[in-house]
Formats: structure tokens, C-alpha cells, sequence
């Protein structure tokens, strides 16, 4: 087994495929430190700024206080705390759901969620760029698991109408991750209705920034008038609450019956200690910060909307986004590490994304911008990025 392994990390070494930790020291608004060197970074989930703001800062110091640094238990044996079921009730509430299930983190809501839901029996249709999280869960769950061609609603109605599956579940990105478009959610509502099937939306990057006050994919529907409030019975809905929620975790909202079926039968909830619950604490108050971060918002897509117009390309290209996940396409792995370095050697960080993250041909840099960004860190990028352009083939 350890000759194997031995290849296999020099095949990727070979291969332009090799990752790297960067070490962490500090972080100032959008500066990090990395191994002693201060960079300007777009790597960051952190769409609002959040993860650094005083007001949840203190919340944490407070819920410590008063709860104690660990529950020592699941929820089901002595581990679900009074702020757990605050932050549940008000999220359930803002989103205009019946009830909210906190999971310890999206990966772990993901696989827990659609592993209980669905079984052998059943069936999962599957964006093609859905996030590796989700299609590990359909894997686990041991349903028959069909994965449609991105955006492909045609394909998508042709595998529902020939599936004999009494339980039949779409499983899909809000915001696909490594592109920064949008699922089509009301049409894939209706389909649901047509083909008596049920909708899991992810919305990691939509939750914080998407909608009024930030309420996420539905919310941006709804406010466009494509989906009703109260929302189908038939959604399922997850948001993170690492990215633009600044904190740690993940919650789930849909109906009563189904929260409570998880309750009894997730085995990722049943059998992990409880999320602290002073973390329950600060999350109650992001979720607060998030709802009156208006202005954040409209900073926010001033930068993307500034980014967008700005730059200009040669030889790469710029995916189709306006959420704060901006994708420039290079093309090559060496050619997306080349850029990844020059960025660096200037004190910008940018992470090149590549195979098997990507599909290949496609490596990347994806852009994070947040609410901690000015104007003159976009223009300072758009220049180095376009000068990598012209002096370099990108494929």
C-alpha cells in the first residue's frame, strides 16, 4: 500500500496535480499571511467580512460564558442546548420555513440529509457540477444516482418521466461553487411538481449574499416573482454557515415532519457530538448581521459589477457570474500555476483550481470577492491579471 501511495503522490506531483497547505498566520480585512508574507487575497468565502466582525466576536466570548466550551453529547442524549434551538427557530423563521435542523458542518448536512431520505429504491438526479460533497452523499445513500449535463433541464425531464421510483429527489448547487451560476430553481420546482419528485438545494454561496437581506436563492427568486413564499413542501434546503455567515456549521430547513424525521433517522446527526453551543450563540447573532447587511451587499456587487466591466481578455476568458465567485479560465494546469505564482510574486493570492476540482481543460483562478475588498484591490488584480494575458498562451 505505501509503494502505491508513493506513485500515486509523484503522479500528481508529475501531473501538475500536487496541493500545498498554506500555513496561516494573519488576517487583517482582505490581507492574510501566509508562511510570514502579506498578501492581498480573493480566496475567502467570507463574502460579507463576517468572520471578523466584533459584534459576533463578542456573541462567542458571551455564549463561552454562559455554556461552557463543549456539549460532551450528541443532541439526542444531553447535547442539544437552549441556543441550538434559538438559532433553529430564528432561521426557520427568516427563511420562512417550519423548521431548521444545525448540522456540525455542509459536508456533514449533505451526507446526512440525502442518506436518510433516500435509499436503494429510490433515485437522485444530479447536477454534473454539483460539489463532491453531495455526490458522496448520493453514493452513500445507495440510490440509483443519474447525473444530467449542467443546466440540462431537457435531459433532466427525460430521466424523471421514464423513472419508475416511488421516491425520486433532484440534489442540486444554488450556487455552483467553481462557476458562480445560479440553478434554475423554478423550473426545477415545477418539474418536481410534474414528476411528484422532491428538491435538495445547497446554497453555500447563496445564503448571506443572494436576495433581500441576504435570505439566499429562494429569496432572489421570489423577489423576481418566479416562486411563492410560503415555499413547496417538496424543498429541501441547506446553507452553510462557513462562507458568508462568517462562522462554522450548516443548517438545514424544510417542514416539521421531515426535520423531525432527520431527528430520528440522520445518522450524522444522531451519532456526533453537538455543535457547541456557544458557536449556537454567535450564529444567532450572524444571523442577525446578515439580515441588516445591506450595505455589504451593495458593496459588494459594486466590486463585482466593477471587475466585470474592467477587465479584458486575450487569450482567457471570464465565466458567466454576477455572484461574488468570478472564474477566469486559463485553460492549461502549468499555465493557471504560472499565473497563481506571478499573482503571488506581487502579493495578491488567487487560487488556481484544477483537475479533478475542474473538469480538464478548464483550470482556473476563482475569484472570491467579499464586503472587506475596495476599489483599488479590484483595479490592483485586473491589472496583473491582464498583463499574465498578454505576455503568456494560456492554453
Amino acid at each position: 500500500m505505501l509503494e502505491q501511495i508513493h506513485h500515486e503522490l509523484q503522479s500528481l506531483k508529475d501531473n501538475h496535480l500536487f496541493r500545498t497547505r498554506k500555513l496561516l498566520s494573519g488576517r487583517l480585512g482582505s490581507n492574510l499571511t501566509f508562511n510570514r508574507q502579506n498578501f492581498l487575497s480573493f480566496s475567502s468565502n467570507d463574502y460579507l467580512g463576517l468572520s471578523q466582525n466584533q459584534h459576533i466576536q463578542d456573541a462567542l466570548i458571551e455564549g463561552i460564558h454562559l455554556s461552557g466550551n463543549g456539549m460532551g453529547a450528541s443532541h439526542l442524549i444531553s447535547g442539544h442546548h437552549k441556543f441550538h434551538e434559538v438559532f433553529e427557530n430564528a432561521f426557520s423563521e427568516a427563511l420562512h420555513f417550519e423548521r431548521a435542523l444545525l448540522f456540525s458542518s455542509g459536508y456533514m448536512a449533505n451526507m446526512g440529509i440525502i442518506s436518510a431520505l433516500v435509499g436503494k429504491d429510490d433515485t437522485i438526479f444530479s447536477d454534473k457540477l454539483n460539489h463532491a460533497s453531495l455526490n458522496d452523499a448520493s453514493i452513500l445513500s445507495r440510490a440509483n444516482h443519474k447525473r444530467y449535463r449542467h443546466h440540462d433541464l431537457k435531459y433532466l425531464e427525460e430521466l424523471l418521466r421514464v423513472s419508475k421510483s416511488k421516491v425520486k429527489l433532484i440534489v442540486t448547487d444554488g450556487v455552483f461553487s467553481m462557476d458562480g451560476d445560479l440553478a434554475n430553481i423554478p423550473d426545477l420546482l415545477q418539474l418536481c411538481e410534474t414528476y411528484d419528485a422532491y428538491l435538495y438545494i445547497d446554497d453555500a454561496h447563496g445564503f448571506g449574499v443572494l436576495g433581500k437581506n441576504g435570505k439566499g436563492i429562494l429569496q432572489y427568486f421570489y423577489d423576481q416573482e418566479k416562486i411563492k413564499i410560503p415555499y413547496s413542501p417538496r424543498i429541501i434546503y441547506m446553507a452553510t454557515l462557513g462562507k458568508a455567515a462568517g462562522m462554522h456549521g450548516a443548517v438545514m430547513a424544510s417542514s416539521n415532519d421531515l426535520v423531525e424525521y432527520l431527528i430520528q433517522k440522520s445518522k450524522q446527526y444522531i451519532y456526533t457530538t453537538a455543535l457547541p453551543a456557544f458557536m449556537a450563540y454567535g450564529l444567532k447573532e450572524s444571523l442577525n448581521q446578515i439580515l441588516k447587511a445591506d450595505q455589504a451587499r451593495r458593496h459588494l456587487n459594486k466590486l463585482i459589477t466593477m471587475f466585470r466591466g474592467g477587465i479584458k481578455f486575450q487569450k482567457m476568458s471570464l465565466g458567466n457570474s454576477f455572484t461574488p465567485i468570478q472564474p477566469v479560465i486559463v485553460g492549461s494546469e502549468i499555465s493557471v500555476l504560472r499565473l497563481n505564482q506571478l499573482l503571488m510574486d506581487k502579493g495578491i493570492y488567487v487560487p488556481a483550481i484544477r483537475p479533478p476540482t475542474v473538469p480538464p481543460g478548464t483550470s482556473r483562478l476563482r475569484i472570491s470577492f467579499s464586503a472587506l475588498h475596495q476599489d483599488e484591490d479590484v483595479t490592483t488584480l485586473i491589472k496583473n491579471i491582464e498583463d499574465f494575458d498578454s505576455h503568456f498562451d494560456a492554453h
